[in-house]
């Protein structure tokens, strides 16, 4: 039996920018809008709670019927 698979509560820059879904220099275009990391014995990690709240409080793309998300991707 495999052992069970633990998600990590501190990220490192890599890990916390793969979190949320963006690369890390884009990550680090964030930081002055991102919750402020903790230190671990030298070791800068951020909350992976604190980087859901951050994520959460984000606005929402407007949903509208018409028109197709995709569309700007393509052209």
């Amino acid at each position: 039996m495999p052992a069970p698979s633990i998600e990590p509560r501190g990220l490192r820059r890599p890990q916390a920018a793969a979190y949320l879904g963006v690369s890390p220099s884009y990550f680090d275009s964030l930081r002055d809008r991102l919750p402020a990391p903790r230190r671990l014995d030298g070791v800068v990690v951020w909350d992976r709670h604190d980087l859901d709240v951050f994520f959460d409080g984000l606005p929402s793309e407007a949903s509208n019927d018409n028109e197709n998300p995709w569309d700007e991707v393509l052209h």
